[in-house]
């Protein structure tokens, strides 16, 4: 007679460890016609777009928060958006994930000459020999700038009528900020940039003083009795357009110092969120409502916030 073993004594089955040739499975089985995914069958190169963007800021979140567990996670949906672009790109024979990759390391090789100085994966800089921070950044761009000029001749793209213009390399689709940065970092490399930060103050001041006679010129027209729309809305777009002259600056003025302004903001963003959290959690100790307060309490309680900070 044999005893039945009970269920601990059975040996654990170990989880699968997966590899990214079965990533690239995986991902050719959802658009199989046959018995993929309909939500995934149904997606293009321009519906995936938001995900994709989505899916960067939440692993720039996680890496924010140090949450290295949720990271690990996050990279992998991030991976996940290159897999899904590149089946699309072998159905519609575009490209596949090995061409990916190899013009990847490709581009990497002809980026980093002090690196790989014959120009070959295997290479090596010669013992002692150095190169200084600036030297590489001077060569990157360099380098970045002759790539972006061959795609423009590669493309038939420099004819008599359209000429290829140094900031088309400066993606459209970026966060605000970023783009501005990237615009102005591109400018000043040809020289058109401030020669030292003292002029950026100035312009800083004369851009919001345009913006609040703008607002000024928008509160006349909106209190007239004859209140015209079109004119309005042209004033509206007045403001707006100075403002962003504004915010424009306040990002040459973050490079000058340099600062990253989504850093910038990003932290300021954390701490209004923390700040505000304090005045709820006090509010919520007396009992009271936002609109219980007058605004000279919650101002103070937001001071207190800020002493707490330090």
């Amino acid at each position: 007679m044999h005893n039945t073993p009970e269920l601990t004594d059975v040996a654990p089955t170990a989880s699968p460890v997966y590899t990214l040739d079965d990533l690239l499975y995986l991902m050719a089985r959802l658009r199989s016609p046959e018995d993929g995914c309909p939500w995934d069958l149904k997606q293009t190169y321009a519906t995936i777009v938001p995900h994709t963007i989505e899916e960067a800021y939440e692993v720039a979140d996680a890496i924010h928060k140090r949450d290295f567990p949720h990271l690990k996670e996050e990279l992998g949906d991030l991976l996940f958006q290159v897999i899904f672009y590149a089946q699309l790109g072998v159905e519609d024979q575009h490209f596949d994930f090995k061409g990916i990759i190899s013009d990847l390391v490709a581009k990497l090789i002809r980026r980093h000459p002090h690196v790989f100085p014959a120009g070959t994966l295997r290479s090596r800089p010669e013992p002692g020999s150095s190169i200084s921070e600036s030297e590489i950044k001077a060569n990157w761009e360099k380098i970045k700038t002759a790539e972006e000029l061959a795609k423009k001749e590669a493309k038939q793209l420099h004819t008599e009528s359209e000429v290829a213009s140094l900031l088309d390399a400066v993606p459209k689709t970026l966060p605000g900020l970023l783009v501005a940065e990237k615009l102005q970092k591109k400018a000043a490399t040809v020289g058109f940039d401030w020669k030292h930060i003292d002029p950026v103050f100035d312009k800083l001041h004369e851009e919001l003083d345009e913006l609040k006679e703008a607002w000024q010129d928008l509160q006349v027209a909106a209190s007239t009795a004859a209140q015209d729309t079109a004119v309005i809305a042209q004033k509206q777009q007045h403001v707006e357009d100075e403002l962003g002259d504004l915010l424009f600056v306040c990002v040459n003025l973050a490079r000058f110092m340099k600062v990253k302004p989504e850093s910038a903001i990003t932290r300021t963003n954390n701490k209004f969120r923390q700040r505000f959290a304090h005045i709820e959690a006090v509010l919520n100790e007396k009992g009271q409502q936002f609109a219980d307060a007058t605004l000279d309490e919650l101002e103070a309680i937001w001071q207190s916030a800020k002493t707490l900070e330090s």
